[in-house]
């Protein structure tokens, strides 16, 4: 089993199989397999070490992947939060960013339902 950037690789087509790396997807992929000369239709354990060195290191160089892509983007999270934005202020309160309507569906983000008690009208 080839590991890449700290992720086994299951033995899938190389393209498939580099999309298992957070931070590379499916174009990506088959530009790396261009850079590298690598036949994306390949195994991955049928590829040879020199292969594995070629890939590893086109990924480590030219792509931002795994942990320092975690990183940074946690950081660009916190930095809204920091400065007080609109979109800081929805991460801090956990509903959706990007517009989306909170009156019916959003419980992705916003989790389970919490039901409130109703009161009783005095007659």
């Amino acid at each position: 089993m080839a590991r890449i950037a700290g992720v086994d690789l299951p033995n899938k087509h190389v393209e498939i199989a580099l999309t298992y790396i957070y931070g590379l997807g499916r174009a990506s992929a088959k530009k790396i397999c261009e850079t590298t000369g690598i036949d994306p239709n390949k195994k991955i354990n049928d590829l040879s070490n020199e292969e594995l060195a070629e890939l590893r290191r086109v990924i480590e160089n030219d792509y931002k992947v795994e942990g320092r892509l975690r990183t940074e983007v946690a950081l660009n999270i916190k930095r809204l939060m920091d400065i007080g934005c609109y979109r800081g202020l929805r991460h801090r309160r956990g509903l959706p960013v990007r517009g989306q309507r909170t009156r019916t569906n959003a419980r992705t983000r916003k989790g389970k339902r919490k039901t409130v008690a109703n009161k009783k009208k005095a007659v």
